[in-house]
């Protein structure tokens, strides 16, 4: 059904994506940190962005952007 049983591969090729049936002991601390830096850049530039913006109306209705001034 698609499964490959592990085979023999060269050492010497490096990937940086881990390279083949890679499980690195670390991967929810990693995940978590990764998320929580993408959580931080975007609070950032969501920030940025809701100070920068310009509105020539009112909007008829409520926008989340509203919230930051």
């Amino acid at each position: 059904m698609g499964a490959v049983s592990r085979f023999p591969y060269p050492k010497d090729v490096w990937s940086p994506a881990g390279g083949w049936w890679s499980r690195p002991k670390t991967w929810k601390s990693n995940t978590v940190i990764a998320a929580l830096g993408m959580a931080v850049t975007l609070g950032a530039v969501w920030r940025v962005s809701a100070e920068k913006e310009v509105r020539y109306q009112q909007p008829k209705r409520w926008i989340p952007s509203m919230m930051v001034n």
